[in-house]
């Protein structure tokens, strides 16, 4: 927090009063060089976010009341007082939490969000500076204008949805705490356990969305660019952002000494220094200062603590995991973000019947959790011939394949499959409902998974235990290369 107020008393400025030519012409220019469907894609995708936290904010409501109905239920059956209690401790904030949801953002209130998200904030007040800019140039493109006000609201009421959510998520937290203190008295300890699973997810998946606000893409970082350089548009942050609100700069000249009174100086603080450790430890005598070292240690140790945290799946959100809870990192996400696709290939050799033929496959996988994956994939059978010196391009057959793949230990996978082979010549796609053509495979095997690059690549042994029953007898033991994309 320090090092933001110092910040802020470094770059504060007084107000322009107002915008020279110059000025006016760079933003008419940047309104030019913002097209209308960067703006349409931004209200795309804020109004996505939106209604995504709108959706996130009402089922978590409607799924807490309904564990908590259960909870009373049974509750009543050992202390009716007591589950009258509860109920009347829980209804009414319910009640005002669903109303909050319901009611839609206050304009006259331009920063609904109490919390800094710094990406939110850039955005939100460039939505802002390009909106006013409307009263001061005339002759501005009156649909690029109507759709940075369209931007701006969704920026609105995401900023909304947001403090909605850290309002449901403060409840939450203290309703567990509530039930955690009532109900071990009768025995019903281990009731909370799916309101703390809840609970869990819940503030995980609100940090998601918050790191999805907070990061900038290539999108808004092409809005922004023309903007950024601005001194009209730097001048208009120092005023209207988050930080301007926290720290309040005046015009007088006079930084932020309402805003920071009661603090202690610095030269204060290094006075106290000095008198408790002596001159050189508060760095004012020359001799350097010996407690930077400390405290540069220290920070390295935090650093090296958070690394630690993120590498084995922290984050920073203040959710407590419930005890004896194994999370699913799958579960708050989408379900677009849960597939995996694929491609791999598998060779065999030509036998008196088949020739060398290679299977050229795609795979689409859903992440059932971070340690089991299931899906379903096709491939083509192509022939290359038989003979080294007659080599012959062929359609030898298609297949249909379905899986399932469960981690074993570090990067090793158990690997299960049915699959549907059709192994004939073909020229059009009409022979392939021969049914009698399609034989069966049975695999299981191993799967080991390794990066490349930021990909992942892997390879498999699997054994086809179906395989001696079909005519022609397929090779039993198979391998393939294969890459998620």
């Amino acid at each position: 927090m320090m090092a933001i107020v110092l910040a802020w008393v470094f770059c504060s400025v007084s107000p322009v009063a107002a915008q020279s030519d110059s000025s006016l012409q760079q933003i008419s220019q940047s309104y030019d060089k913002l097209s209308l469907s960067q703006l349409n894609k931004l209200e795309s995708k804020y109004a996505s976010l939106g209604k995504k936290l709108q959706q996130q904010n009402t089922g978590i409501l409607t799924r807490m009341k309904k564990k908590e109905a259960k909870l009373q239920k049974e509750l009543s059956g050992k202390d009716s007082v007591a589950a009258k209690q509860m109920l009347q401790q829980s209804q009414e904030k319910y009640k005002k939490l669903e109303a909050k949801l319901q009611a839609t953002a206050n304009s006259a209130n331009k920063n609904p969000l109490k919390e800094y998200i710094p990406g939110l904030d850039t955005m939100q007040n460039s939505m802002r500076f390009l909106e006013q800019a409307k009263d001061q140039i005339p002759g501005l493109p009156a649909d690029k204008v109507a759709q940075v006000k369209e931007v701006s609201e969704k920026l609105k009421n995401l900023q909304s949805q947001l403090q909605q959510a850290n309002d449901i998520k403060a409840f939450v937290k203290e309703r567990q705490q509530q039930l955690t203190n009532q109900l071990p008295k009768f025995n019903m300890g281990s009731q909370l356990t799916g309101i703390n699973k809840e609970a869990y997810y819940y503030q995980q998946q609100l940090q998601e969305y918050k790191s999805l606000v907070n990061n900038k893409e290539k999108l808004e970082e092409k809005a922004l660019a023309t903007l950024r350089e601005l001194p009209a548009f730097k001048s208009f942050i120092k005023q209207n952002s988050y930080l301007a609100r926290m720290f309040p700069s005046g015009s007088s000249g006079s930084t932020m000494e309402g805003a920071l009174a009661g603090l202690q100086t610095r030269s204060q603080i290094s006075q106290q220094i000095s008198d408790r450790l002596g001159t050189a430890a508060s760095g004012t005598a020359g001799g350097g200062n010996p407690l930077q070292s400390q405290i540069t240690q220290a920070q390295g140790q935090l650093d090296d603590l958070k690394a630690k945290i993120n590498k084995a799946g922290g984050s920073s959100s203040d959710a407590a995991m419930p005890e004896g809870f194994k999370p699913n990192g799958q579960k708050t996400k989408s379900f677009l973000q849960r597939l995996e696709y694929g491609i791999n290939i598998q060779t065999q050799k030509s036998s008196n019947l088949l020739p060398s033929i290679s299977d050229i496959g795609l795979s689409l996988g859903y992440k059932l959790t971070d340690n089991k994956v299931i899906g379903v994939g096709a491939s083509y059978k192509l022939g290359w011939g038989k003979p080294i010196n007659n080599i012959k391009f062929t359609s030898e057959g298609v297949s249909l394949r379905s899986y399932i793949d469960i981690k074993a230990k570090g990067s090793f996978w158990l690997t299960g499959g049915y699959e549907l082979n059709y192994l004939q010549s073909f020229g059009k796609i009409e022979e392939l409902n021969n049914l009698d053509a399609w034989q069966k495979s049975g695999l299981l095997g191993l799967t080991k998974k390794y990066k490349v690059g930021k990909k992942q690549g892997n390879m498999q042994l699997l054994w086809d235990f179906l395989s001696y029953s079909q005519k022609p007898q397929p090779q039993a033991i198979k391998f393939r290369l294969g890459y998620t994309l």
